[in-house]
């Protein structure tokens, strides 16, 4: 709990310290000890320098298997959670398919952690995929309306409104009925998007479940808009350097051919 504690505060110095002082009064820490100084030191690092982050969480890793303590999900999740922070999503997908070789499943918070890294990297299609995942390792519980919404954020912050009205209509197909957070969120995004039609719509349904939006003025995104077609004007080419040099010669003929008396017309002769 000490460690822990200090851990929380971001004092790795002393965590450390105590660890040592724990270990040569011969008592052996345990999993849980580890994988607060593992999100103490992926914390630091993700403060100071992100490139940092992997090298030093690999030795404590190392210090893990080193002392015989095994890994269990929470390490993962720390893992995963942290360099997803630093969209790092590609090392985080590549843990989540090694937990099996340490004897690890993952739960409801790891598919969460990796679903959110997945939209936020605009990886659309995987991060379906692992939604049916979820659902197939007995984790759909874990989907609620919070977890649903978190969706929707990261989706709308990336301004993949369908996708994200495709997500709101999944969680209404499980049975969820959507907040005010949600509608507002949506509504605003569509209106910037120009898709005044559907925020309309969606206004009336959130009205018919008693759900009152606020009215508020909405904005058009200017990187939406239809912008006029700007007719193209004839921009003069170039020259290149021998039509250049060709032009030059052709100008410099005629003024030569100025200075050229011409020969004057001779009389014919009478015979």
């Amino acid at each position: 709990m000490l460690i822990k504690g200090w851990c929380v505060d971001g004092k790795l110095d002393q965590a450390k310290r105590l660890a040592g002082e724990i270990h040569r009064g011969g008592f052996q820490l345990g999993t849980s000890a580890y994988d607060s100084i593992l999100d103490c030191v992926c914390k630091l690092c993700r403060k100071k320098d992100n490139f940092r982050l992997q090298s030093e969480a690999e030795k404590i890793l190392v210090e893990m298997d080193y002392a015989g303590v095994p890994r269990n999900v929470e390490t993962f999740n720390i893992l995963i959670n942290n360099f997803c922070k630093i969209r790092r999503t590609e090392v985080s997908v590549k843990l989540f398919e090694r937990m099996g070789e340490w004897g690890c499943s993952p739960n409801a918070e790891t598919y969460l952690l990796l679903i959110k890294s997945l939209y936020q990297a605009a990886r659309i299609g995987e991060g379906d995929e692992m939604i049916d995942k979820m659902k197939s390792a007995g984790f759909g519980g874990g989907l609620d309306r919070k977890a649903y919404f978190g969706f929707i954020k990261v989706l709308c912050g990336i301004e993949r409104i369908d996708h994200a009205m495709k997500v709101f209509a999944k969680m209404k197909a499980d049975g969820f009925v959507p907040g005010i957070k949600s509608y507002e969120l949506l509504i605003e995004k569509l209106c910037s998007h120009g898709q005044t039609h559907r925020a309309s719509h969606l206004s009336s349904e959130a009205k018919l479940k008693g759900i009152l939006v606020d009215p508020k003025v909405y904005t058009l995104d200017p990187r939406f808009t239809k912008k006029p077609k700007v007719e193209k004007t004839a921009v003069k080419k170039r020259e290149t350097l021998p039509e250049k040099m060709a032009r030059k010669r052709k100008t410099l003929k005629k003024i030569n051919l100025c200075f050229v008396k011409k020969p004057k017309k001779m009389m014919r002769r009478a015979y």
